[in-house]
């Protein structure tokens, strides 16, 4: 019997590759066998996009002005307002008019008494002073204004409103919109504090002074006092006056007669001419 030579393997370089198992022989031993590997299909690689047209150039101002569009602009922050300064110390109380209080106090309930008034919103009152001074001289030069605008301000403690022209007039030389007056119209404490200057100081200035008429009175309950100079306030500087001017002063009440605004003038102090036919026991009681 011959012996079969065992066939050698051949020796190559590095390590032997695995043997390959066969199916059966998997199977034989007890596993599943193994499924065959599927085939991966190649993976599709995108087409390289198309490159873009080379835009075309704008000149710079086009580009500033798309730019603008573009980045809308940011509103500005609103900055809280400041609280304003008080000063250190103390503050100091206003002292109210000395003819206000006077009012409140003593006019008012004698009034209410006397005319039998059932409310106390019914008793008159002041409610406004209006002052105008006319500057016919303005039409010519614009400094005279100015100095009666500076005297009125000092007589009425406010800056005055300048009127002008509402049509023009050939025969005093008059052209439209041009200023011709100054005017103050005053309320509350200055209201008063001038109303008791006027009464007690200025009034009794004027030379040969006799009182106020009654017929001054315009039926509604408002007084109108006609002063022929500006010198008789003690405010006005007599070396620095250019020109004695005139001024009107309407005193205008809430009083719905002439009677009712007529004492609560005269209880305010105004000085009233009286009658002539007035008796000794009359000018006692006034």
């Amino acid at each position: 019997m011959t012996e079969k030579k065992r066939a050698t393997p051949k020796v190559t370089s590095g390590r032997a590759a695995p043997k390959a198992q066969d199916a059966k022989s998997v199977k034989a031993k007890g596993g599943a066998a193994p499924k065959p590997a599927e085939a991966v299909p190649p993976k599709k690689t995108p087409p390289a996009p198309a490159a873009p047209k080379a835009a075309e150039e704008k000149p710079p101002q086009q580009k500033a002005a798309s730019a603008e569009v573009a980045a809308p602009a940011k509103k500005p922050e609103r900055k809280p307002a400041e609280a304003p300064k008080v000063p250190a110390g103390p503050v100091e109380p206003r002292v109210p008019a000395r003819l206000k209080v006077r009012y409140r106090q003593e006019i008012l309930p004698r009034l209410r008494e006397q005319f039998r008034y059932r409310n106390v919103m019914e008793v008159p009152k002041l409610e406004k002073v209006v002052i105008n001074m006319r500057v016919g001289d303005a039409t010519t030069d614009t400094r005279f204004l100015d100095k009666a605008v500076e005297e009125l301000t000092l007589i009425s403690g406010q800056k005055p409103v300048i009127p002008r022209a509402k049509k023009a007039i050939a025969a005093f030389k008059l052209r439209r919109g041009i200023p011709i007056a100054a005017k103050v119209t005053m309320r509350g404490d200055r209201m008063y504090e001038f109303v008791d200057k006027l009464f007690n100081v200025a009034l009794p200035r004027i030379k040969d002074f006799k009182g106020i008429s009654e017929k001054q009175f315009d039926g509604r309950g408002n007084l109108n006092i006609g002063l022929r100079e500006q010198l008789i306030f003690p405010e006005i500087d007599y070396d620095k006056v250019e020109k004695i001017r005139g001024m009107d002063v309407t005193l205008v009440t809430t009083a719905r007669s002439d009677e009712e605004a007529r004492e609560l003038l005269r209880l305010l102090g105004l000085p009233l001419r009286l009658p002539e036919t007035a008796s000794p026991t009359a000018l006692k009681e006034r």
